[in-house]
């Protein structure tokens, strides 16, 4: 998992309704897994600090890759800003690039993909961010075909990496409002929308919010993947 270390703020890109990509570069780059976390700490001047925990949307360096995958001595973080969240405020209002901001990581061994086995993942809302790493790994290797992604959002204007997304492998579900001429009117994720997209021996990646998350792995289960293949990722309200 590492210890502390600065990163430098070397782009932010607007992703999503108060959702901003920052890309920082590492003093002390570990590589990491598709699905991993870093956690990113500030402190006051009076010695208060925050920290939360944000996903790594970028895929595990590859040499000689191409695009999206980015060097190995950095990583994007995709934050999403919250009312009152402390951290995500922070870096969505006040640091610009060149700041520096303090960062531990990788973390995580239970919800990473390694690119070698299917997946079928399921994402609401931010909960895309960990999964968008497996798919740009996926691709970033020529795999993708062993990767479904759902993405559940409310509207056209929450969905992370729209530029990036479209695929064959993508299928994007609206809950609100769907977008004029879409295939699929607005509403809630089935089972119906994923098990034509389950396939022999996949392992389901879940993440979102808790609620969602709960709903989501019940339905993966519907759908035809064994409980004990879903991986579930939740995260909470804090920001």
């Amino acid at each position: 998992m590492g210890t502390w270390q600065a990163a430098t703020v070397m782009a932010i890109r607007d992703e999503a309704h108060d959702v901003k990509t920052f890309r920082l570069a590492l003093t002390a780059p570990v590589p990491h897994l598709a699905g991993q976390h870093y956690v990113v700490r500030l402190t006051a001047p009076d010695g208060y600090t925050a920290q939360r925990s944000y996903s790594v949307a970028s895929a595990p360096p590859l040499p000689g890759a191409p695009p999206p995958v980015i060097g190995p001595a950095e990583i994007d973080l995709t934050v999403e800003r919250l009312d009152g969240g402390e951290v995500s405020s922070f870096l969505h209002d006040v640091v610009e690039v060149g700041d520096q901001i303090e960062v531990r990581g990788p973390i995580g061994g239970w919800f990473v993909w390694r690119g070698d086995t299917p997946a079928l993942l399921v994402g609401g809302g931010s909960g895309v961010v960990p999964l968008m790493s497996m798919l740009r790994l996926a691709r970033a290797t020529g795999r993708s075909d062993l990767v479904r992604l759902v993405v559940s959002v409310r509207t056209p204007a929450h969905l992370h990496y729209a530029d990036e997304l479209p695929g064959p492998e993508v299928t994007v579900v609206h809950t609100r409002v769907a977008p004029v001429g879409a295939a699929r009117p607005a509403g809630r994720l089935t089972a119906d929308d994923l098990a034509p997209l389950v396939v022999p021996g996949a392992t389901a990646y879940v993440c979102g919010s808790a609620r969602f998350a709960d709903a989501a792995s019940r339905l993966v289960v519907e759908a035809g993947i064994p409980v004990e293949r879903v991986r579930v990722e939740r995260f909470g309200p804090t920001g």
